[in-house]
Order: C-alpha cells, then sequence, then structure tokens
C-alpha cells in the first residue's frame, strides 16, 4: 500500500511536466498536419496544466483538460476554420477546372484513343467510357484526367 501512495504523490508531484509534454506533442503534430484539431487538444492539455498549478487532483486534472478539449474542438475549432478559409479563390484550377469542361472530337475516340480539343483551346488526347467510338466532330464533356490523358463522355445538346 505504501508503494501506491507514493505512486500517486510521485504523480501528483510531477504532473506538471506530463502536461508540458502532452502540450508540446500536439503543437509538433498540429504543425504537421495544420488541421486545428491538435492545437484544441494541446489547448486542453494547458488547461490541465493551469489545473495542476491550481492545486487540483490528476484525476480532476484529466477531467478538465479533457472537457476543455472537447469543448474546444466543438466550439472553437469549426469558426476557427471558416475565418481560415474565408479567403481562398473558389475558381477551380489545374485539373478540377477541366471536369465537366466541354470540347470537340479531333480524331475518333475510343476506350483505348483518341484526340479532343477542349473549350478552353487545350488539345489532349482522350478516351472515351462508352464502348461506341465517338466520331470526329462530336460534342465531348471531361469527366476525368487520368495521367495525359482526358476521359470524355459524348454529349448530346
Amino acid at each position: 500500500m505504501n508503494d501506491f501512495a507514493t505512486f500517486i504523490e510521485f504523480i501528483n508531484h510531477w504532473a506538471w511536466i506530463g502536461w508540458l509534454v502532452l502540450i508540446a506533442a500536439f503543437l509538433v503534430i498540429e504543425m504537421l498536419s495544420l488541421d486545428f484539431a491538435f492545437l484544441m487538444l494541446s489547448a486542453g492539455a494547458a488547461v490541465g496544466l493551469i489545473a495542476d498549478l491550481a492545486g487540483v487532483p490528476v484525476w480532476l486534472q484529466v477531467i478538465i483538460a479533457a472537457i476543455a478539449a472537447v469543448g474546444f474542438i466543438l466550439f472553437l475549432r469549426p469558426p476557427l476554420l471558416r475565418r481560415l478559409h474565408r479567403g481562398e479563390d473558389p475558381t477551380k484550377s489545374n485539373v478540377d477546372a477541366l471536369i465537366d469542361l466541354r470540347g470537340i472530337v479531333l480524331q475518333e475516340v475510343t476506350q483505348l484513343s483518341g484526340q479532343v480539343k477542349l473549350s478552353n483551346g487545350d488539345t489532349w488526347t482522350a478516351r472515351s467510357t462508352a464502348s461506341v467510338a465517338i466520331p470526329q466532330g462530336a460534342p465531348v464533356a471531361v469527366i476525368s484526367i487520368n495521367g495525359a490523358t482526358a476521359v470524355v463522355r459524348p454529349i448530346n445538346d
């Protein structure tokens, strides 16, 4: 029994170091993920550290830190994420901008080969998902981009 009491006293005495280690670890993980989740966990651990410095028992420190972390994740993280993404340009770019773009078949498009000129002026090698070849001059729309090949489907306007 004496060993257990000594162990509990040791934990109570050095818990602040555990909180500092958790704060540092969560901050490092946050720097790698940039998702604000580990930042909120770090803030919860900081609340646990404050509880330790106030003399609260370790079991209660853990509960307080957990409640604080959950509260931060539920109530602080969403507005922070909205504020972070507020200034982003909603315009699609790169490959995303090509999806659903229309074009004209330059060389017959089959499941293996073909060529299309898209409405943005780009000429792409293409293949179709349709079992029937798409003839030259037919209108198409881009379904996806696979490497340097546009996967297209015929459209009927």
